[in-house]
């Protein structure tokens, strides 16, 4: 009888999943009813929050994913999904949808890998950055949706072409041994970007992300930086030439996680186009300006890739449960990608926890900082590590450390002050000089005969 019921209860539970994930396009009101169902069914591991309005009103609307929901926790490492920056790329939208209400389904089944993901892991998803620019694309159909019809902001601003640019300033520092890694804004940044492009910059400044992708469409490749070539010779917008970060082994692996995860992806042959192994580097397939993908990695310690879904921009809903299959396998993995490398806590002798505390690792010339609580997370391929930890007023500290292929290596940092030792002071001469004297002595001899330089 007990196993009676409990085959009834599994049976249900599974009717009731099939129920939640509708494959339909919506809207945005939709939308956020989806969301908001999602938080009502898990409310112990969930929230919802908003980072902002777009033009147009409307709120950018962000489901976490967590243990503890609205909390950061010391070596939980921070992950974020953001779809929909394009209007008219709704593909990603619909899958976040999608990921979101599967995330609570398994959890509330006892998934053990899904359960042990929202424990160890601060997921942050993002359906639509550009909800203006959907509501345009939405009205014109699927069937007759243009190809640019609802791709920019209600200002018709291409937000994927609206960052600050920092490439330009890292190439031009490179040539001078400068810094690639948290190069600062400019000063008037603010009046250059949209209310979007604003409201993700104050985001991800907020928050101390390791791992993200942006979700897009008009392909099927899995893109990573640098999207801007450092050639500036060219002026065609279609310019190729390969521009690898110093972290381009890590990227590669990073995106081919989920492009062997994909359905397809990895075939290389998708809407024309053939991308060996299904991904690219940005610029050596085009040249792009002011992405965010770039800006992520220059600006914080994030690693974003940016996923392009589906040959059709805005594919008909019968397409849209083949996609979910293709890509469920895919957006998880990708999620667990967050885990490698090092992490651990920089702190001082009495064990306080040392924000902006800078991590480099010996050969990679990209540096990342500790958080608000003095945790760092620094996402490395396996292999051995000479890392350093340094910060203003504290001596460095060096180890070598081996990061296997299955989790992060702990690796903490204690950074001892340092000792300002006071100069020794001079006994006072016994031989008293007069002011005639004394400004003979101490004028220098540059200035008692005219300016000289």
């Amino acid at each position: 009888m007990a196993r009676w019921l409990r085959s009834l209860v599994g049976a249900l539970l599974l009717l009731e999943g099939a129920a939640a994930l509708s494959f339909l396009h919506h809207r945005y009101e939709e939308m956020v009813q989806a969301l908001f169902r999602v938080q009502s069914q898990c409310p112990y591991v969930t929230r919802i929050y908003s980072i902002g309005r777009s033009v147009e009103g409307r709120h950018l609307y962000v489901l976490e994913f967590s243990d503890y929901p609205g909390i950061h926790e010391p070596l939980e490492p921070e992950f974020k999904y953001v779809g929909n920056m394009h209007g008219n790329e709704v593909l990603g939208r619909e899958l976040l949808l999608q990921l979101s209400e599967f995330l609570c389904e398994e959890y509330r089944r006892g998934n053990e890998r899904i359960t042990h993901l929202i424990h160890d892991t601060r997921i942050h998803i993002m359906p639509s950055m550009n909800p203006d620019g959907y509501e345009v694309a939405a009205k014109q159909g699927p069937d007759s949706n243009g190809y640019l019809t609802g791709r920019n902001n209600a200002n018709g601003v291409d937000l994927n072409r609206n960052f600050p640019d920092l490439n330009t300033f890292m190439y031009y520092s490179g040539e001078i041994n400068g810094r690639n890694h948290h190069i600062p804004l400019p000063d008037n940044w603010k009046s250059q970007v949209e209310p979007e492009t604003l409201a993700v910059i104050q985001w991800i400044s907020s928050y101390n992300f390791v791992l993200s992708a942006n979700l897009h469409g008009g392909a099927v490749v899995a893109n990573y930086p640098y999207d801007k070539s450092q050639d500036q010779r060219f002026r065609s917008h279609r310019r190729t030439v390969n521009t690898p970060t110093p972290d381009d082994k890590l990227f590669q692996k990073l995106a081919k996680t989920y492009s062997y995860a994909h359905g397809w992806m990895h075939r290389g042959w998708n809407c024309g186009d053939y991308f060996a192994d299904g991904i690219t580097n940005g610029a050596s397939w085009y040249s792009l300006s002011k992405g965010m993908q770039d800006f992520n990695y220059l600006y914080t310690n994030c690693f974003e890739i940016t996923l392009e879904l589906s040959c059709n921009k805005f594919p008909p809903e019968e397409d849209l449960e083949r996609q979910w299959m293709a890509n469920r396998e895919a957006l998880v993995a990708f999620i667990e990608e967050v885990h490698q490398g090092i992490k651990g806590m920089v702190s001082d002798e009495n064990n306080n926890g040392i924000a902006g505390a800078v991590i480099s690792v010996q050969g990679i010339g990209h540096d990342i900082t500790s958080g608000d609580v003095g945790d760092y997370f620094r996402l490395l391929l396996p292999g051995t590590y000479t890392v350093t930890a340094s910060a203003e007023g504290y001596q460095p500290q060096t180890v070598t450390t081996t990061v296997g292929p299955a989790a992060p290596s702990l690796v903490h940092f204690q950074l001892k002050q340092h000792v300002v030792r006071k100069a020794p002071e001079r006994k006072a001469s016994g031989t008293r000089m007069n002011n005639k004297a004394l400004q003979k002595k101490v004028v220098p001899r540059a200035t008692r005969r005219g300016t000289q330089r």
